[in-house]
């Protein structure tokens, strides 16, 4: 019986051990030795297509860089479209799913794999206010483009209206930061690193 028991622990610490092995190399999508380490991608904003008349269509790109698994995602605004008379500030997000079968509708909630409340997903970009008509910021973000838990087929929104960051006292704002519509999206997808180097030419 007490052989059966030791045969037993050992059995499970093999087991387990498989679970808990840092991710190899192997693990990463093949640009991770093209760009000695870095991951890029990029992201073609386009307006909603359920968007009512009068509403601002905004176009643009998003650009990702992230040089590790364990290093911050970078990430470059370059949006226009936007009233250039008014500076009301506008909320970005990552959404759940890159669907935009039903225009931004179909992108579904924040993408939140935690299960936390906003303003705490990985996602959760902020509020950005335009200078004529155009978004050009970087911010740095917890999203990620390796593993399981990679932005990658995911969708970037921008809305029409401010976050709140989770004080406005509703469940709305636990869940989006009642930012209101749904101006423009657009799926994430990997890129060379050719777009992220024009930025800084």
């Amino acid at each position: 019986m007490q052989l059966h028991f030791v045969l037993a622990l050992h059995l499970l610490a093999v087991v387990g051990c498989q679970f808990c092995k840092p991710m190899s190399n192997e693990a990463f999508p093949s640009e991770y030795k093209t760009f000695n380490g870095s991951l890029y991608a990029s992201c073609r904003m386009r307006p909603n297509t359920q968007l009512s008349p009068g509403s601002p269509k905004v176009y643009g790109q998003v650009f990702f860089k992230q040089t590790s698994p364990e290093g911050k995602l970078r990430v470059r605004f370059r949006l226009h479209g936007l009233p250039a008379s008014t500076h009301q500030a506008r909320a970005i997000h990552i959404h759940q799913y890159g669907d935009l079968s039903e225009g931004c509708t179909s992108t579904s909630g924040h993408y939140n794999p935690s299960g936390v409340n906003h303003p705490h997903h990985p996602g959760d970009f902020g509020n950005f206010v335009s200078r004529n008509g155009k978004i050009h910021q970087s911010v740095d973000s917890k999203a990620t483009l390796f593993g399981p838990l990679s932005v990658l087929g995911r969708a970037v929104v921008i809305h029409e209206m401010e976050d709140d960051m989770g004080l406005g006292g509703d469940a709305g704002s636990l869940l989006h930061g009642n930012a209101g519509r749904r101006l423009a999206c657009c799926v994430i997808g990997m890129s060379t690193a050719q777009f992220w180097n024009k930025l800084h030419q």
